[in-house]
């Protein structure tokens, strides 16, 4: 959830079945918002949906970084939960 200008936002909830590791899933959440915030602009929206989906993913990653790529994260702000990462 994120207050934002006056105005509430809400992000989509994951299911997370296998978590690895739940070290940096807030660090990658607030990254993520950052990165949101100046790549899409104006939509609050959209960069909430980045941080929640980055966060996500990264407990299925074993230490301290996020190892996901943008279009990885943007795969599964896209609705495709299918939990499969190429890379």
């Amino acid at each position: 959830m994120l207050w934002y200008k006056g105005a509430f936002y809400s992000a989509p909830v994951y299911d997370i079945v296998h978590i690895v590791d739940r070290v940096g899933g807030g660090d990658s959440f607030g990254a993520g918002l950052i990165y949101g915030l100046r790549t899409y602009g104006e939509d609050v929206q959209k960069a909430l949906d980045f941080a929640v989906a980055a966060s996500c993913l990264k407990h299925s990653i074993l230490g301290d970084f996020n190892l996901v790529s943008v279009d990885e994260v943007e795969k599964l702000m896209s609705g495709d939960a299918s939990g499969r990462v190429s890379r």
